[in-house]
């Protein structure tokens, strides 16, 4: 009975505190109230809100807070969210409330299921190869569904080739060609993506090829290219200043376009060159890639493929031998710089770290990473044509709305489109099933020690995948504030991205209001959809941490890990401990015998801190990873096989090989002065992340070298 109570305890206070400033008591978050009280004091003065609260969940509520979210009010919000701490006692005046709370919740329509289990979504990511040959069965199996099916920019054609910055006041789609590359040449290709699209090893051999996903797409007969538009919210809060024209018609793809999409053995794939060139929404910028950036999405997307989250897929990178353009970049000045030698080395080292900017213009060759998917159907694309129906866009505007959301629906979720539901009920259903995608993402991220950066509504895939590899980062140093982008700040950093999702899952809900029902009915479906997913993702991100200790799905077990995360999080950040080092080592403390002395449970985590570890903190991880050991032995059994069994998890989940910056800077610094071996090399490694690789081991599986953590482009960028 008392871990029931525990459970639903951390359950509902988890739902409670999903986004802290929301619920507030005297101007201060309920999380830090309810959250951060010393081990066994009572929750006193702290109202709790259970159904209640979550009703006070509204698009009002929401905009209100996001307004200031660059304001101290998102930094206060960040901190709490990022901050939680279990309670470890609740009063009993508090526990009915809690148990009505979660009663509530439960009973609520549709939207409660958890997703699947974090150790299920780590896949052997194989697949059957479709039939492979030339390009010209790309034109053959097209079938361009975004153009047949939705409307075309009414002044596309006066305005042909669409390559000049201009106002698309409607259509879902404006037709134009990509600028070809000067010279291009291939730097590397993921074969299973070409076999996927049915190319064969031969064809990506050819001119032809390069030429293709170069920007000539006339080299391949049937195919068709094109750019959309789309709206962006950040953090929920509709934005209008990134539009050129203050209004929202000037912003979409600035220098993705996409050239085609086609059928390959009834699995629908859509190709996008990124860095293809200028379109009407490229903001007087030139809409290009530079290698640098193309490298680094080429790794990590098919990085994050074998790593078992749903992801964006890289087909190719083409460099160009001629063309080049500036880009801001960091100066290569470190801590031996000659010019620092009389300063001593702990300012020396204060001083790197306080430019956050860009200092230097840098000529970087133009390159294109050919990225692939069932589709790159974005919240923002259903964001556009909503705020276009609320402007009073009339019937036009209702009627696009209407096709977007029924050509997602087409390209991922067709069961939902062939089902002959009202549109209220295929909404509410789309919401349920992107609500479990987008948890399982969110989770994956925060499994892997990956961080976004910049998770807008218009980097949000409706399909629930990871997309546009910008200002990203995998975490070397724990740290739940984590984010390389210096414009991440708090509500995109790595702890925060269940947040961050919550808030673009309510952009795509209020976008859905007109269709769930007419004026408020419409308005309150969606705002019950998003109460409902806050617990879902709350719930979801806490089981991580349970997947990564090694724990089983019960409910002791997430007990269990929660009492050991609650002590493992701050040493963690106070010891420095470098995240995939740490967690992947915890599989060899695991298989150690009952008996193993201080120094033999220490040994494993030898190389996992970045600065030595004083007594006191030695003594608490030693206190703790024996605190973990018997709660496994507890939960699982202690014998042989039921310990080599967790140890086997442990690394089927815990990856030992992910694109730490410093990896990718190494890669396409080499690139640019002519060795591109890293590349293959990384590419090669990130294919078994989950492998040991020992011939890999010395030179990968490591912290990062210390110059990196302060360094500006691979300790941080713009």
């Amino acid at each position: 009975q008392a871990e029931t109570i525990l459970v639903l305890v951390f359950i509902v206070i988890s739902v409670l505190t999903t986004h802290t400033n929301l619920f507030t008591v005297e101007g201060e978050p309920l999380h830090r109230c309810a959250m951060s009280l010393p081990s066994g004091q009572a929750l006193r003065h702290c109202p709790l809100l259970p159904a209640a609260a979550l009703r006070n969940f509204s698009s009002t509520t929401l905009k209100a807070r996001v307004r200031s979210q660059h304001s101290a009010a998102a930094a206060r919000y960040s901190a709490a969210f990022s901050s939680n701490r279990q309670v470890s006692v609740i009063n009993n005046t508090c526990r009915p409330l809690l148990k009505r709370a979660t009663q509530a919740l439960q009973s609520s329509r549709g939207l409660h299921r958890v997703p699947q289990p974090i150790s299920a979504m780590v896949s052997s990511a194989s697949q059957p190869a479709a039939p492979a040959g030339d390009l010209s069965l790309l034109g053959e199996r097209a079938d361009h569904s975004w153009m047949d099916q939705l409307n075309e920019d009414p002044e596309a054609a006066q305005h042909a080739p669409n390559r000049a910055m201009r106002q698309v006041r409607s259509g879902h789609y404006v037709p134009v060609k990509p600028m070809p590359l000067s010279k291009p040449r291939l730097v590397i290709h993921s074969p299973a993506v070409a076999a996927d699209l049915g190319i064969s090893e031969d064809e990506v051999k050819t001119d032809r090829f390069t030429a293709f996903f170069s920007g000539d797409i006339d080299r391949v007969d049937g195919m068709r290219s094109w750019a959309t538009p789309y709206a962006l919210s950040i953090m929920g809060d509709p934005q209008y200043h990134n539009c050129p024209f203050g209004n929202g018609n000037g912003y979409g793809d600035g220098r993705a376009i996409s050239v085609g999409e086609v059928v390959v053995d009834g699995k629908r794939l859509e190709m996008q060159l990124k860095g293809g060139g200028q379109t009407p929404f490229c903001r007087r910028a030139d809409g290009r890639a530079v290698l640098r950036s193309s490298i680094r999405e080429f790794l990590a997307s098919e990085a994050m493929y074998r790593l078992g989250v749903e992801t964006t897929r890289a087909l190719s990178l083409v460099v160009s031998g001629e063309d080049t353009v500036d880009r801001p970049w960091y100066s290569p000045v470190t801590e031996d710089d000659p010019r620092l030698k009389d300063i001593p080395v702990e300012r020396r080292r204060a001083m790197l770290r306080q430019p956050r900017d860009p200092d230097m213009l840098v000529e970087e060759p133009c390159a294109i990473t050919t990225r692939v998917a069932p589709s790159f159907l974005r919240v923002g694309h259903i964001d556009l044509f909503a705020r276009r129906v609320a402007n009073g866009g009339g019937d036009l505007a209702r009627e696009e709305l209407e096709k977007i959301f029924n050509h997602a629906l087409f390209r991922e979720y067709p069961h939902l489109w062939k089902d002959d539901s009202p549109l209220d009920k295929k909404a509410w259903a789309m919401l349920d099933e992107f609500g479990d995608r987008l948890t399982a993402v969110v989770c994956g991220w925060l499994r892997v020690g990956f961080c976004q950066g910049n998770f807008n509504s218009d980097n949000c895939l409706v399909g629930g995948r990871t997309m546009d590899y910008g200002p990203f980062g995998w975490m070397d140093d724990y740290n739940p504030f984590f984010a390389k982008w210096t414009g991440s700040g708090r509500h995109f950093a790595f702890m925060n991205q269940p947040g961050a999702a919550l808030a673009n899952f309510h952009t795509l809900a209020q976008s859905l209001a007109p269709i769930l029902g007419d004026g408020e009915k419409g308005n309150e479906a969606a705002e019950e959809a998003v109460q409902l997913m806050a617990g879902k993702i709350q719930r979801a991100a806490m089981d991580v941490w349970r997947v990564k200790l090694g724990f089983p799905a019960t409910p002791s077990g997430s007990v269990a890990a929660a009492r050991v995360w609650e002590k493992l999080e701050p040493l963690m950040l106070n010891a420095k401990a470098d995240y995939t080092v740490f967690f992947r080592q915890l599989a060899a403390a695991v298989e150690l015998p009952a008996e193993a002395t201080d120094e033999e449970l220490l040994a494993p985590f030898a190389e996992a801190f970045y600065s030595p570890l004083e007594s006191s903190a030695r003594d608490e991880l030693l206190a703790l990873l024996r605190q973990w050991r018997v709660a496994l032995v507890e939960e699982v059994g202690g014998t042989d096989n039921a310990m080599k069994g967790v140890a086997a998890e442990l690394r089927r989940v815990n990856p030992k090989y992910v694109p730490r910056e410093w990896m990718l800077v190494e890669a396409y610094e080499a690139a640019k002065a002519g060795d591109e071996s890293l590349v293959h090399e990384l590419f090669a490694l990130f294919e078994r992340p989950y492998d040991e690789q020992p011939e890999m081991e010395a030179k990968y599986f490591r912290r990062a070298p210390d110059s990196a953590l302060m360094a500006g482009g691979t300790a941080f960028m713009s």
